[in-house]
């Protein structure tokens, strides 16, 4: 009989643990983990939108810099060796691109020596490479301070881990709250800088693309008003 109680009681108490539903593990969302950076995280953010906006404004400006016809410097040439400078300058009036504006410059010059017409068109071409290259160095910028900041952090870490350890002595709740801030901002610091550094390195290589393109239509220019006229 006491075998029997004994196995009723480890029953019920068997019956009563499954009841009990299973405790879940604590989850935390992404935005809960940002929030566990602390106030370095807001410097962060602003570097996060700054390099956002810096990205795609100047992406645009590039990318509206590089779209021209690829029979441009043909239809030049050809206006150009059958005498109709009038109807050279009306291809390029009223076209916001550099290598328009750069033939635009050389049509206005004919007439003067060669070398005077190279330089003048020289001078646009360094102004269109100013426009496009314009704010991109703030990309650079932000690859250098991002990290900075999550270093930042991480000493902000470590200082928050041992006022909890000395004040609430050494358990894992008095240095989570250091952990979270160290690693948090961290991660976040050095992904902005490596997106930074990653954008910077992009655009430049889209702005070196238009500087090529430039340069070409630079000589091929120079070498149509070296061509007997028709």
């Amino acid at each position: 009989m006491a075998l029997l109680s004994l196995l009723l009681q480890i029953d019920t108490a068997a019956q009563a643990a499954a009841a009990v539903p299973a405790a879940e593990p604590e989850k935390i969302s992404l935005l809960g983990l940002l929030m566990e950076g602390g106030v370095l995280m807001i410097p962060l953010l602003l570097c996060s939108i700054l390099l956002v906006y810096v990205f795609i404004e100047r992406l645009m400006v590039i990318r509206k810099a590089s779209n021209l016809d690829a029979m441009f410097m043909s239809r030049i040439r050809e206006q150009v060796t059958s005498g109709n400078l009038q109807g050279a300058k009306s291809l390029t009036r009223g076209m916001d691109n550099p290598v328009a504006k750069m033939v635009e410059r050389g049509l206005n010059r004919i007439g003067k020596p060669i070398d005077h017409i190279e330089k003048s068109m020289e001078s646009v071409g360094k102004l269109e490479v100013y426009k496009m290259e314009k704010n991109i160095s703030i990309l650079s910028t932000l690859a250098g301070i991002a990290p900075m900041f999550g270093f930042l952090g991480t000493i902000a870490g470590m200082i928050i881990l041992f006022f909890n350890v000395q004040h609430q002595g050494f358990s894992l709740e008095a240095i989570a709250g250091g952990i979270y801030t160290k690693m948090v901002t961290s991660a976040v610091g050095l992904i902005i800088g490596l997106l930074a550094y990653v954008a910077h390195n992009y655009l430049n290589a889209q702005v070196n693309k238009n500087v090529h393109k430039m340069e070409a239509a630079s000589v091929e220019f120079l070498d149509i008003l070296q061509e007997p006229a028709r």
